[in-house]
């Protein structure tokens, strides 16, 4: 622990726990000693990009090394389309105000919430249900920029999900026909592209408890965008039976509707609440970050170019 006090003192990061500090080391090649002459690289470099409007703090530049295992390129990539891709999605980056009426309701309805950990260097939970979601009043776009505005809180706070990674768990009651036509090939992609090549996430596993009949039409639209290592962690419970879950999320981290010990589920949605609400400010001040399509070197990238589907896009059967 004494090297992560001494980079505390000289640059402005949060000093991990043993359990998660050993896990760094083990998983993502982290070495303490080397991490502000990585941040000062990636720092020089993010400043020296025409197009870009970054984000340059040492905590933020550590989360996306950490999510990249500390390969410099890559993480310069990543930053490289996470800052792109903010300022092509309009739809999902700007004018994010937690009490806009739309949000209010799809916090309301608790329809992504990171869940506690089962450990101290076990990967982040999050439980997703759209049984309570109302279309009629929100939109597909409306609830992705909810799960983003979470996810930004997120990677700014919790080492954990991002060092141990995450593992969610949807849950499929109330899931209709009409939901999954709402989730266009252009939605899914801008969806998978967030999720894979601009957030430095490391998830672990993604099950589906409960699904609906026409679960693998759901699988067969995110498949044509999902990387193969991703697509290999989705796991899909054929049972209404919760104790087939336990196995993979504790009893601990779950609320008590899914016969946890972590609380009612209410509890878990008014936390989030208040939290999303108390990062206005931050959501407002975040809008001045992004990119500059009109001062990138080279040909500027268009929302077209990055998110239009090419080629024929198979059709579907649904059952």
């Amino acid at each position: 622990m004494a090297s992560c006090f001494r980079i505390k003192r000289n640059m402005d990061i949060r000093p991990l726990s043993p359990e998660l500090q050993a896990k760094a080391i083990a998983e993502l090649n982290e070495d303490p000693k080397r991490i502000p002459e990585d941040i000062k690289y990636i720092k020089e470099w993010l400043l020296k990009q025409p197009h870009l409007k970054p984000r340059t703090d040492d905590q933020f530049i550590l989360t996306f090394l950490r999510g990249c295992k500390f390969s410099l390129e890559r993480t310069k990539e990543k930053l490289e389309t996470y800052f792109t891709m903010r300022s092509l999605l309009p739809e999902y980056f700007k004018n994010r105000d937690p009490f806009d009426p739309k949000m209010q309701e799809l916090l309301k309805a608790g329809t992504y919430l990171p869940l506690k950990s089962s450990g101290p260097d076990t990967p982040k939970g999050f439980l997703m249900s759209l049984k309570n979601w109302d279309m009629s009043t929100t939109s597909m776009s409306d609830l992705m920029k909810l799960t983003y505005m979470i996810m930004d809180i997120v990677i700014n706070e919790d080492d954990q999900a991002v060092i141990a990674g995450i593992i969610a768990l949807q849950d499929g009651t109330g899931i209709e026909m009409k939901h999954m036509m709402a989730m266009t090939p252009s939605l899914v992609k801008k969806s998978a592209m967030l999720f894979q090549d601009a957030y430095p996430n490391r998830p672990k596993a993604m099950h589906y408890f409960n699904p609906p009949s026409f679960i693998e039409t759901i699988f067969n639209l995110f498949k044509p965008f999902m990387k193969e290592k991703l697509m290999k962690r989705w796991h899909i419970h054929n049972t209404k039976n919760i104790n087939d879950m336990y196995e993979f999320f504790p009893k601990s981290i779950l609320p008590e509707e899914y016969g946890g010990d972590a609380g009612k589920i209410q509890e878990i949605i008014d936390y989030w609440k208040n939290k999303v609400e108390s990062y206005a400010d931050w959501y407002k001040d975040d809008e001045k970050y992004g990119c500059d399509e009109s001062k990138r070197p080279g040909k500027p990238k268009t929302s077209a170019e990055l998110f239009g589907i090419e080629g024929s896009f198979r059709k579907l059967n649904v059952d």
